[in-house]
């Protein structure tokens, strides 16, 4: 949602939630270092939304294809992969650390989810750094279902005293600002810029808004440039292929 509807709400409630969209390392990571930066408001908690079918996936054990069913093997209890592919909620529990804000990892439940796997997820997520993780069942029971997360998110505004950190300063050039998203964020070992990129910032820099925040496109489905890199992975580089300004009319 906009600035301007993030104000308007925090004047008629005691409490505000707003999407910052899939992907913590993207969503989140653009809502942090270009719409905090420039509405200078803080949150005061994050909500990581996190399923036990997305974590299995992120095993590696399955074949997933965009657009078809998933595999019946993923709705089948398995712990060791639900373990597996806790791989990737730990590295997004520690990425929003960075920024200094309290995580609740919001589990939301499914009908085949067991509760081995259930209790298996919100061990590892407590273990790994979130303020909390709670179950979320508001598909299924509606507002009821979602208040033991509500109370978290209550619990971690009134007791966690945010030290607010972003991932860059303004006055960094483009260059850095970029590797210090793939390299702080994604964990990328290094970023590799194609010829059109590197022209592109020169010339940005030289009109005088090498200033601006950067707003990576990436695929969500990992925490690389590949797709298929599931999980947590590393040893990998970023290619940067262009860049474009968006400044307004």
């Amino acid at each position: 949602s906009s600035i301007v509807a993030d104000r308007i709400a925090l004047g008629l409630c005691d409490y505000v939630v707003t999407e910052s969209g899939f992907g913590a390392d993207m969503g989140a990571e653009k809502f942090f270092n270009i719409k905090c930066r420039v509405s200078g408001m803080k949150p005061d908690a994050v909500v990581l939304v996190a399923t036990i079918r997305a974590l299995k996936v992120h095993s590696g054990r399955y074949k997933v294809v965009p657009g078809k069913p998933l595999p019946a093997r993923v709705t089948e209890e398995d712990i060791s992969a639900v373990e597996e592919g806790c791989s990737n909620l730990r590295r997004h529990i520690e990425n929003l650390g960075k920024f200094g804000t309290p995580v609740i990892v919001a589990l939301n439940r499914f009908s085949s989810d067991t509760d081995g796997e259930i209790e298996s997820v919100l061990n590892i997520a407590r273990g790994s750094g979130a303020f909390d993780a709670v179950l979320s069942e508001v598909h299924s029971r509606g507002g009821e279902g979602g208040a033991v997360l509500a109370q978290a998110v209550v619990k971690a505004c009134e007791e966690v005293d945010v030290e607010f950190k972003m991932t860059y300063a303004d006055d960094l050039p483009v260059r850095d600002k970029i590797r210090a998203i793939c390299t702080e964020i994604y964990r990328a070992d290094g970023v590799d810029f194609k010829p059109p990129a590197s022209k592109a910032i020169r010339r940005f820099e030289k009109m005088g808004l090498g200033n601006l925040p950067v707003c990576m496109a990436k695929t969500q489905y990992s925490f690389s440039d590949d797709p298929k890199k599931v999980g947590a992975p590393d040893g990998f580089r970023i290619t940067v292929r262009d860049v474009h300004l968006s400044a307004g009319a």
